[in-house]
């Protein structure tokens, strides 16, 4: 392990995810609103803004785990509780978004 657990910074970790959580869920409102008002190429361009947001707290939740799948003690918190609230309510966002979005283009 290249980090000495006592040394890693997990508040900033933590909040280097939700952060990338809560701008993918902004992003992919905001692309909802977009597709409402009939502009579907500046829909497309906020979910695909969205999923950078995402895969960029993905990838740091994935060293996590990764860490902790090499045998090193994960510090569970009620920060990291959020952020794993805030990485799985994104994914919902993005899901459903889409779905509404395709429901715009049909009905216009």
């Amino acid at each position: 392990m290249a980090e000495d657990n006592k040394d890693f910074d997990w508040e900033t970790l933590c909040f280097q995810m939700i952060t990338a959580a809560g701008s993918a869920k902004s992003d992919y409102i905001e692309a909802l609103q977009a597709a409402k008002a009939g502009k579907y190429d500046k829909a497309d361009e906020l979910i695909k803004s969205g999923d950078q947001s995402f895969a960029t707290g993905h990838d740091l939740h994935t060293n996590l785990v990764q860490r902790e799948a090499a045998g090193e003690k994960i510090e569970v918190s009620l920060l990291m509780t959020h952020v794993e609230d805030q990485m799985m309510a994104a994914e919902t966002v993005k899901l459903l978004v889409n779905e509404l979005i395709a429901l715009y283009k049909k009905i216009n």
